[in-house]
C-alpha cells in the first residue's frame, strides 16, 4: 500500500507541475504575442492616477497592445533637449509622445513626425480649436493631434480683492496699485507671482505684455521686436519686482510649479499661470478653496488683453517599429472621453470645442465658459521651425532685463539682431 500511495502521490505531483508549466507557457506566449508601445510625456502638474487609468483602459479594450508609459521632467526645454538628441539619432525606443506646441514646425521639418492626416480627417478637425488645429497643420497635412490647451490667465483672492472694495483689474497699472495697497494692509503676502525663471516659461510672461502693449516679435515677415512699445512692456515687467516691488526677487527662479505651491497657501494676491492650477486651488485640503477667481489677463490702456497660446499635442515618432498600434493610442488619449475625464480630474483643458457646453462640466467648473472665449483668442508665439533658437534668444535677453544685468532698449536690440541672423532674409 505505501508503494502504491507513493506512486500515486508522484504521478499527482507530476500532473500538477506539468499544468503549471502548460499555464505559464500560455501566459508568456500571451505576452508574447502584445506589442508593447511606449509613451512618453512631460510630469503632470497634477494627479496622474487618471491618466494611468485610462492607459490601463484601453489595455483592457485592445488585449494586444501593452503600454509603457515613461515620464519626462516637467519642464518644456529639458523635454524638448530629450527628444531631439533621441530623434536625431533616429531612436526606435518610444512610439508615442507629448508634444508642446512649438516644437511641431520644427519636428515636421525634421521628418520626425509621422504623417496623421488620415486619423484626423477635415470633418474632425472642425470640431477642435482653430488655433491648436493650425499648428497641428503644416504644408496642408496633419501631423499631430491637439490632446489639451492653455492659455495664460491670471489668478487672484477675491476674498481679499472684496475685503477692500476692489475689482479684477483690467490694465496692468490697476493690478500694481491693488496689490500695493492689499500688501500694505495684509503684511507678509505677495503681490503679483508669474513665471521669471530663465526658461520658456518667462517668454510666454513676457509676451503677453508686449502683445497687451500693442507690440509684437514679427509683423509682415519684419522683425519688430525693438519696437518702443516692446520697450516699455519689457521695462514694465522689470519693474514689477524692481520698482513697485509687488513681485519678490525670487521670481527669477520660479516656474509653474512653485508659484501655484505659494499661491496655494494663500501667501500672495495674484498669479500668472495656466487654467490647471484651478483644480489644485480647489482642492479639499487647500487654504484657498473658495477663496479664489480668475480673469482674462490685464493689458495696458488702449489695447487688448491676449494670452499665450499653450497646449500639447499627441504625436508618432516616425521611427516607431508600430505605427497602427500608436495610432489606435493616439485616437483613444486624444478622444472625447479621455480629453473629459481629464478635464473633470486634472484640470486640463480640452482641445475639442464641445466638451465645454456639458452640463456636467460647467456644473463642476463653472468657470469653463470663460476659458472658451480665452482659447478662442489665444496667441500663438511665432510659428517657425526654427523658433526655439528664437527663444534661447529671447530667453537670455528677458532674463538679463528683469534680474536688472540689462535694461530693456539694449536687450531687445541685441534680440532683433540674433533672430535676424537665425531667420535669414525670409520668416
Amino acid at each position: 500500500m505505501g508503494v502504491k500511495r507513493s506512486i500515486e502521490l508522484t504521478f499527482f505531483c507530476f500532473i500538477v507541475l506539468l499544468f503549471a508549466f502548460s499555464s505559464c507557457d500560455k501566459k508568456d506566449l500571451e505576452e508574447n504575442n502584445k506589442v508593447t508601445i511606449v509613451f512618453k510625456y512631460g510630469k503632470l502638474f497634477g494627479d496622474p492616477e487618471p491618466l494611468e487609468k485610462l492607459i490601463k483602459e484601453f489595455e483592457s479594450l485592445n488585449p494586444d497592445i501593452r503600454v509603457k508609459d515613461e515620464v519626462l521632467p516637467a519642464t518644456t526645454d529639458e523635454q524638448h533637449q530629450f527628444y531631439v538628441i533621441n530623434l536625431e539619432a533616429g531612436s526606435k525606443d518610444f512610439d508615442v509622445f507629448s508634444l508642446d506646441v512649438i516644437w511641431i514646425p520644427e519636428f515636421v521639418r525634421a521628418g520626425w513626425l509621422r504623417d496623421l492626416t488620415h486619423i484626423v480627417p477635415p470633418e474632425l478637425r472642425k470640431e477642435f480649436f482653430q488655433g491648436p488645429m493650425e499648428v497641428a497643420m503644416q504644408n496642408g497635412r496633419v501631423y499631430a493631434v491637439p490632446w489639451y490647451i492653455d492659455a495664460g490667465v491670471l489668478y487672484y483672492r477675491k476674498d481679499l480683492l472684496s475685503k477692500y472694495g476692489f475689482s479684477p483689474p483690467r490694465t496692468w497699472g490697476e493690478l500694481v496699485y491693488i496689490a500695493s495697497e492689499i500688501m500694505r494692509k495684509e503684511p507678509g503676502i505677495y503681490g503679483f507671482l508669474w513665471q521669471g525663471k530663465q526658461y520658456e516659461g518667462l517668454v510666454c510672461n513676457v509676451l503677453e505684455y508686449i502683445w497687451g502693449n500693442g507690440g509684437s516679435v514679427v509683423e509682415n515677415g519684419k522683425i519688430v521686436i525693438d519696437s518702443p512699445n516692446n520697450k516699455q512692456a519689457l521695462g514694465f515687467v522689470r519693474d514689477l519686482i524692481h520698482k513697485y516691488g509687488v513681485t519678490p526677487e525670487f521670481v527669477t527662479t520660479m516656474t509653474e510649479d512653485s508659484t501655484t505651491r505659494i499661491f496655494a497657501k494663500g501667501r500672495a494676491i495674484f498669479m500668472r499661470n495656466w487654467p490647471y492650477a484651478w483644480n489644485i486651488l480647489e482642492r479639499e485640503d487647500s487654504p484657498v478653496k473658495g477663496k479664489v477667481g480668475f480673469s482674462m489677463l490685464p493689458s495696458f490702456p488702449g489695447y487688448s488683453s491676449f494670452s499665450t497660446l499653450g497646449g500639447w499635442f499627441l504625436g508618432i515618432n516616425n521611427y516607431s517599429k508600430h505605427p497602427r498600434e500608436s495610432e489606435k493610442f493616439v485616437r483613444f488619449l486624444s478622444s472625447y472621453r479621455a480629453q473629459k475625464l481629464l478635464s473633470l480630474t486634472v484640470g486640463y483643458r480640452p482641445t475639442l470645442k464641445r466638451i465645454y457646453r456639458e452640463s456636467d462640466i460647467v456644473k463642476t467648473q463653472p468657470l469653463i465658459a470663460h476659458l472658451y472665449k480665452v482659447f478662442e483668442h489665444a496667441r500663438p508665439r511665432p510659428v517657425t521651425p526654427f523658433y526655439m533658437v528664437i527663444s534661447q534668444v529671447m530667453q537670455s535677453e528677458f532674463s538679463a532685463v528683469i534680474t536688472g544685468v540689462r535694461n530693456p532698449e539694449d536687450a531687445l536690440k541685441s534680440a532683433k539682431k540674433h533672430i535676424e541672423f537665425i531667420l535669414g532674409t525670409g520668416y
